[in-house]
C-alpha cells in the first residue's frame, strides 16, 4: 500500500502558516510528499526545502491572482499538487497549511487505509474538525464551522479539488467516504489581533473583486471575533509538531460567550439549540456521501 501526502503553500512566512508542521503531522505514514510551491514573497520555498525529509518532492508554481471568484485558485493548485502524485499511488493524503494531525491518530488513519484500500466502494476517508480559534485553548463549535471534511481519497485520475479546496471530487460527483475516528486540528483563526487582521486581508483577495475588498476590508479593518459563535476550552493535548508554537503564545484572548452569542441571528439560535440535543445538523452542507 503507497501513501503519498500533498499540499499547497504560497508566502507561509509572510502570512505566518504552520506549513512545516503540517507536512511533518503527516509525514511518518507516508512513502512521497508533493508540495507545491507557488512563487512567494519571502522565503517559502528555502524553508520547504529545510525539511530533513527524502519523501518530500517540490514542484515550484505560479499563482493565477486572476482567479478571484469562490477561492478557485486554491482548487487550482491543489490539483497541481495532487496531480504530481506517482501514479502507482494507492492513498492520498491532503493536508492544508493551517491544519495539521495528532499522531496518536496516524495509527487510527493508517489501519483505516489498510481496511479500505480494496474496498472499491470507499473512494475517501473523512475526518472529523477542531477548528481552534483565537488561542490554543478554544474552539469554535457553531454551525458556522464544518464538521467533517475528505482529507484522505483513493489516488485516480478523475479526483479534483472542489471549489476553494475544501473538499474532493471524482469526475464531478460526490466522494463516496468512510467516517473515521481521526480528527484534523485546524489552526488557521490562531493569531494576534493583528495577524487575523492581516488574515482576513490576505484570503477574502482570493474570494472578492478589489471594490468589495476596499468597501469591506478597508486599511483601518479590525477584527472583532464575531464569527467565532460559540467556544468551548480545549482540554486535550495538541500534536507534538505544533508544541513550541503553543508555548510561544504571547497576546492575551478574552471573549464574553453572552456578547458572542448576541452576534448569532435568531434562527442560527434555534437550528444550534436543535442540534445541541439531538447530534443532527439540519441543512449542513455535505461534499461527500457517507456509506456504512
Amino acid at each position: 500500500m503507497k501513501i503519498a501526502g500533498f499540499t499547497f503553500i504560497r508566502n507561509a512566512i509572510k502570512n505566518d502558516y504552520a506549513i512545516v508542521e503540517a507536512i511533518t503531522s503527516i509525514l511518518p505514514i507516508c512513502d512521497e510528499f508533493v508540495v507545491a510551491v507557488g512563487k512567494s514573497e519571502d522565503d517559502t520555498l528555502a524553508l520547504i526545502q529545510s525539511i530533513p525529509s527524502n519523501k518530500i518532492r517540490i514542484i515550484e508554481t505560479v499563482w493565477d491572482d486572476s482567479q478571484r471568484e469562490g477561492g478557485r485558485t486554491f482548487a487550482l493548485e491543489t490539483d497541481k499538487a495532487y496531480s504530481a502524485i506517482s501514479p502507482d499511488t494507492d492513498w492520498a493524503f491532503y493536508i492544508q497549511g493551517d491544519e495539521c494531525v495528532h499522531e496518536m491518530d496516524l495509527p487510527i488513519i493508517k489501519q483505516s487505509m489498510e481496511q479500505y484500500v480494496q474496498d472499491d466502494a470507499v473512494e475517501g476517508l473523512l475526518f472529523h474538525y477542531r477548528h481552534f480559534y483565537g488561542s490554543y485553548n478554544h474552539v469554535a463549535v457553531s454551525r458556522r464551522w464544518y464538521r467533517r471534511e475528505i482529507r484522505v481519497v483513493k489516488y485516480h485520475p478523475d479526483v479534483h479539488s472542489y471549489k476553494d479546496a475544501q473538499g474532493f471530487r471524482k469526475a464531478g460527483k460526490k466522494i463516496q467516504v468512510k467516517l473515521i475516528p481521526a480528527h484534523i486540528f485546524h489552526y488557521g483563526w490562531v493569531k494576534p489581533p493583528q495577524g487575523l487582521n492581516n488574515k482576513v486581508r490576505n484570503f477574502t483577495q482570493f474570494y472578492h473583486d478589489d471594490a468589495w475588498l476596499a468597501a469591506n476590508v478597508p486599511q483601518d479593518y479590525q477584527f472583532d471575533y464575531g464569527n467565532a459563535e460559540r467556544l468551548t476550552l480545549f482540554e486535550g493535548t495538541h500534536p507534538q509538531v505544533m508544541q513550541a508554537r503553543v508555548s510561544q503564545q504571547n497576546w492575551p484572548f478574552h471573549v464574553d460567550p453572552k456578547e458572542l452569542r448576541k452576534c448569532m441571528s435568531l434562527r442560527r439560535k434555534v437550528l444550534q439549540q436543535i442540534e445541541d440535543w439531538t447530534g443532527r445538523r439540519i441543512g449542513e452542507y455535505k461534499n461527500y456521501r457517507i456509506i456504512s
